[in-house]
């Protein structure tokens, strides 16, 4: 038997969580990314499943992926149906149109129906929206016309992807309020582009992050602590690892001074039970325009579900926090979204 999905989902009473549409979701979710390609490494399908099982088990009941992700929409949706009915999960999907395109309700519609279809589902919970073209306005006529299906019941909430704060702000003040719901963009100890107009945007409007990159691949892990810097031609570097290796030692810093990070969220970590990631995590998570982080999942590869539930339920205090202002004060961490530009320039 499929879900209903008019069924809320919701997490386990321990998992620290937010209103997302009408549903109730945990603020800790799974991002299934890495399955779009073998360069992340690979499992077997039942692998897969009986990860993603154990996700659920564990609390993790939000899973994140997109059109271009490979099959993930299709794995998770055959994955849904060997749930109990009453089983909740919450799957979240993005549409991206990266070439121009001529907005249309057929054209959008079928965009929809794919997704549903993928995801053997009657209602996305989630459907985020990104747009490669600025230039083009289309993306304007676009989000008019999901917020359509959106009131026809084929979408539970609408989200973006990877906008910039001037364009959020521009749909969010043409469509008006409650109609997005978030924006998915990078925001980490590293990258605090978010900081600085973003955060602005969800306070006038009412929308919160969806937060990627959070621990920077796994750099921000005890793996990293005291380790020399590595190859970044290595084939033993994920491609999330040379991409944020590249910020790392290039738009935030270098290799030392991020180790003098690490050294700092070690010791936060000591004192709290915890480790250099849930520090990370929590860093992110306390900002109050942050609904949730979403971590990559390498299924049935690595996963560390037991550690990341540690970061639910406390908050750093100010004397965390002013040990880490020390390092990053001393980073180009704030000047960023001058050399980088804003959130999601980087795939522009």
């Amino acid at each position: 038997m499929s879900p209903d999905p008019n069924t809320s989902h919701l997490p386990p009473r321990d998992m620290e969580s937010f209103q997302l549409g009408s549903s109730d979701v945990p603020r800790l979710w799974s991002g299934l990314w890495q399955l779009s390609s073998n360069a992340w490494g690979t499992a077997p399908l039942p692998q897969i499943r009986e990860a993603m099982t154990k996700h659920v088990e564990k609390g993790y009941i939000a899973f994140d992926m997109a059109d271009h992700y490979g099959s993930t929409e299709i794995i998770f949706g055959q994955f849904r149906h060997t749930l109990p009915a009453d089983q909740p999960i919450f799957g979240a999907t993005k549409w991206c149109v990266f070439t121009d395109i001529e907005p249309s309700q057929e054209l959008v519609e079928a965009a929809v129906q794919e997704r549903m279809e993928r995801m053997q589902t009657k209602r996305i919970d989630l459907l985020q929206f990104h747009w490669q073209n600025y230039a083009n306005k289309g993306y304007l006529k676009a989000l008019e016309l999901l917020e359509g299906l959106k009131t026809d019941g084929w979408i539970s909430a609408l989200g973006l992807c990877n906008f910039d704060s001037i364009r959020t702000d521009e749909i969010c003040t043409q469509l008006g309020p409650g109609v997005i719901s978030s924006n998915q963009v990078q925001f980490s100890l590293i990258d605090t582009r978010p900081l600085h107009g973003m955060a602005d945007v969800c306070e006038k409007h009412d929308i919160r992050l969806l937060c990627y990159g959070t621990l920077c691949g796994g750099f921000l892990s005890e793996s990293w602590l005291n380790q020399p810097m590595p190859d970044r031609y290595s084939n033993k570097l994920t491609p999330s690892q040379r991409k944020y290796l590249d910020m790392i030692v290039g738009a935030w810093g270098d290799w030392k001074l991020f180790q003098d990070l690490l050294v700092v969220l070690k010791n936060i970590g000591d004192s709290h039970g915890m480790s250099i990631s849930n520090i990370a995590i929590r860093w992110v998570l306390d900002h109050d325009f942050v609904a949730g982080v979403i971590i990559g999942a390498r299924l049935g590869i690595s996963e560390h579900l037991d550690d990341n539930l540690k970061v639910n339920g406390f908050r750093l205090s100010d004397s965390d926090n002013a040990a880490l202002e020390v390092v990053l004060i001393r980073s180009n961490g704030r000047r960023i979204i001058t050399t980088i530009g804003d959130c999601g320039a980087e795939y522009r």
